[in-house]
């Protein structure tokens, strides 16, 4: 084994612990592929990626809702926003080659800046779970959320996990620990979508993505834990902590 697979099962792990608490394990699992793997077609680094992280965020997900410290979900609100997440982060995979990514940053950018404002504003916010939406309207802002986030996650990624916390809070009224968990749930329905898409074509190398996994679920499990123990307040400054690298990581990216 070379030192640079041992680098990358390092980060995969760490992006586990990362994206279990708060999303956002991309920042740090696909820049390290990149520099890495430098021979490996980007294409293939993504389908290889996607193993590792599919597999991190099912086994956060199964720690969330595993054990007498499970956190309850509102099971048909965020089972319908990952099953139509799953069919439009394939529609965004697919997209994706014909589209220029590029445009996307600027937006994403400032949405990421708006909710890292927003949160360190609002004190309160995500520390109490007070559920504010029910029946139809829950319903359509799910459907709204898994078209919006669905499409965004096959088409671009960086921040999917953060982006669904974020709505899963302001939108729902979830506290950090419940919309941790349920972005897992949409999260896994995209992972599954875009991995189908990645498979299909070819763009997957085993050899790699099947250590990362395991380190990916080593991290996420530990992550989820630390998350179930430490409490909803961990988590909003570790959300801030991941967001504002994202926003320099972008900014960087769209200004030089």
């Amino acid at each position: 084994m070379t030192l640079e697979l041992l680098y990358l099962y390092f980060f995969a792990a760490l992006a586990g612990f990362i994206d279990a608490q708060v999303g956002g394990g991309g920042l740090i699992q696909l820049p390290a592929m990149v520099l890495l793997l430098p021979e490996v077609p980007y294409a293939t680094v993504l389908g290889t990626g996607k193993v590792a992280s599919l597999a991190g965020t099912a086994a956060a997900l199964r720690r969330y809702l595993g054990g007498p410290d499970a956190v309850p979900l509102r099971w048909r609100t965020v089972a319908i926003t990952a099953l139509v997440a799953g069919g439009f982060a394939l529609l965004g995979a697919r997209a994706a080659s014909s589209l220029h990514k590029e445009a996307v940053r600027p937006l994403v950018l400032a949405l990421l800046t708006a909710m890292a404002v927003y949160t360190l504003w609002r004190k309160d916010f995500g520390s109490l779970h007070a559920p504010r939406l029910h029946g139809r309207r829950e319903i359509i802002t799910g459907v709204g959320l898994g078209l919006a986030i669905g499409f965004y996650d096959g088409f671009f990624g960086p921040g999917t996990g953060s982006l669904l916390l974020f709505a899963f809070v302001g939108l729902f009224g979830y506290d950090f620990l419940a919309a941790s968990a349920s972005a897992k749930f949409v999260n896994v329905a995209t992972n599954i979508a875009g991995l189908i898409f990645f498979i299909s074509t070819g763009h997957v190398l085993y050899r790699v993505a099947i250590p990362m996994a395991i380190c990916n679920m080593l991290g996420s499990t530990l992550g989820a834990r630390m998350a179930l123990r430490q409490g909803t307040g961990f988590v909003r400054v570790l959300f801030l902590v991941v967001v504002g690298a994202f926003i320099l990581k972008l900014g960087w990216e769209t200004f030089t």
